[in-house]
């Protein structure tokens, strides 16, 4: 699994999936609230199968890494 979620976007994703874990463990919100599990474990992985489905990225390409760290 080649890494496909970067820095800010990984953010979010972990902070909406426990803020949907704990809002259904709090009984605010109904048993849908456990689909934030997708997006924490999307978000602490780094990889998404949906970027992969779609060819999109928003972590750091093997290209744009090589070309930053040779200047």
């Amino acid at each position: 699994m080649k890494a496909n979620v970067g820095g800010m976007d990984r953010a979010i994703r972990i902070t909406a999936g426990l803020v949907l874990i704990g809002l259904t463990l709090a009984g605010q919100i109904g048993a849908w609230g456990w689909i934030g599990v997708i997006p924490l474990f999307t978000g602490i992985f780094r990889f998404c199968p949906a970027y992969t489905l779609f060819g999109m990225s928003t972590g750091c390409s093997s290209e744009k890494c090589s070309t930053e760290k040779k200047n």
